[in-house]
């Protein structure tokens, strides 16, 4: 098993790795910017090196500063969490060319999958469904573009090929917008992720989002079922969910064995998440992309198979953990995660940094309620970063019951100091067409009156 674990990340994610350590009795070390020197990941870990200012450019995504402090610290391992340089197949190569253990797949799969456009020719060959659209475009050209367009259809989605996070991604009604989109998803693009390679691909209005969680082992792989992530604003998720509310479970069967098709094709070690589009209206559903590293919204899984995927991406690192079997895996009662960010809804989501003045959660604490944050009071949520605060998981014999316990949970969470979506996420758990399970990626915008009854009034 591996001794000592450096993880790559802050916040939650590196809590949870570093509990998973504790757990298997691994030593861990965190590292920490200017403005994390005091936050609860730093005084959890077992060591900790800072690396840095507070811009992640110039910490938390130096791949060199990681190393060095990997090599200070003897460890033996690398965690690089989510986000940040978790699918930077540069990252995951120099780790492994330093004589570290990576936690993660292989460097050619993140490349391999990193790659929307590659992604999608990958899927093509494994038999998967994926939404028509086009090959990789060439925006500089406007004739051809238009042309392109016209051959997929408006609606469509200029989309960043190597996009992520809801990043790169724009949506066009009409083709008089076309050429500006182009030109702004590109620009974006080069600037977020380096490239500027863009292509074309088919908008669903109805249409749910919904993955799989996959652990692959080379040549087989098994699914953890699926989540609804359908509940999203500027695509990014806010509320997540499972199993998947109101899709035909013949549906949901045919996912898995794509999402497997599709780990197995590749090679594929570890874990991952195939992420697929499901038509409301045709009941189709289609490939849309491959995040080749623990999930945000994994704890959901967690709760309803009783396993720790962390864990288990630390024992396979370590050569402890072999290959599974289907039948080894089950899943029991529904879990759903709600995402408390520190941004104001009735201003469009935007974010809202500021100091905790007070962040309780004591009254939450409960055997079906998991709690996942990286803050505690006192804490500041700083303009840096991700401005996620908590993550709440309700876990129930069913998905009325698991909405009941959220419900509990969320009217238990004392937070000041900050703009938050609380409330928000209470209408959500209280709307009519939630509850019902008629949800869909444009839920948020379809019932805005309702959710954001501020907003509403001052327009």
């Amino acid at each position: 098993m591996l001794k000592k674990v450096l993880i790559a990340n802050r916040g939650e994610i590196a809590c949870r790795v570093i509990r998973a350590c504790q757990t298997l009795g691994v030593a861990s070390v965190a590292v920490y910017s200017d403005v994390d020197a005091d936050s609860p990941h730093v005084r959890l870990a077992d060591e900790s090196v800072h690396i840095g200012p507070a811009r992640s450019a110039l910490s938390y995504l130096d791949s060199a500063k990681i190393l060095d402090a990997a090599r200070l610290t003897g460890a033996d391992a690398v965690h690089p969490g989510y986000g940040f340089l978790a699918e930077n197949c540069e990252f995951a190569t120099a780790v492994i060319a330093q004589g570290l253990t990576w936690i993660g797949p292989r460097p050619e799969s993140i490349r391999e999958m990193g790659n929307k456009q590659n992604a999608r020719e990958l899927a093509i060959k494994a038999g998967v469904p994926v939404v028509p659209g086009t090959g990789r475009l060439d925006a500089a050209n406007p004739e051809a573009l238009q042309a392109q367009a016209e051959s997929v259809g408006f609606p469509l989605l200029v989309k960043a090929a190597a996009g992520g996070g809801g990043i790169g991604m724009r949506q066009v009604f009409e083709p008089s917008k076309l050429i500006a989109a182009a030109a702004a998803t590109q620009s974006q693009a080069k600037s977020a992720f380096g490239s500027d390679e863009i292509f074309l691909e088919r908008f669903i209005p109805c249409a749910r989002h919904v993955e799989v969680q996959i652990f692959g082992f080379d040549s087989t792989a098994v699914h953890m079922y699926e989540r609804d992530c359908s509940l999203q604003r500027r695509f990014q998720k806010v509320i997540e969910e499972a199993p998947a509310p109101d899709i035909p479970l013949a549906v949901r069967k045919k996912m898995q064995k794509a999402a497997i098709d599709l780990a197995v094709s590749v090679g594929y070690q570890g874990a991952g998440t195939v992420e697929f589009i499901f038509d409301v209206n045709t009941k189709e559903f289609f490939f849309l992309e491959m995040n080749t590293r623990i999930q945000v919204e994994h704890p959901v899984t967690e709760m309803i198979t009783g396993l720790d995927l962390v864990a288990m991406q630390l024992q396979y690192a370590g050569g402890v953990l072999k290959a599974m079997g289907q039948d080894e895996i089950r899943s029991s009662g529904h879990a759903i995660e709600c995402r408390l960010y520190a941004e104001n809804p009735e201003k469009n989501f935007m974010p809202s940094p500021g100091q905790l003045s007070v962040f309780d959660l004591s009254a939450v604490d409960s055997a079906q309620i998991r709690i996942e944050t990286g803050y505690e009071q006192g804490g500041e949520i700083t303009p840096f970063y991700d401005p996620m605060v908590a993550k709440i998981v309700a876990y129930g014999a069913d998905r009325s019951q698991a909405i009941e316990i959220m419900l509990r949970a969320l009217a238990g969470v004392r937070i000041e100091g900050i703009k938050t979506n609380l409330d928000f996420l209470v209408a959500c758990m209280k709307n009519a067409s939630f509850r019902e399970g008629r949800v869909s990626t444009g839920f948020i915008e379809e019932h805005k009156d309702s959710l954001l009854p501020a907003r509403a009034k001052a327009a």
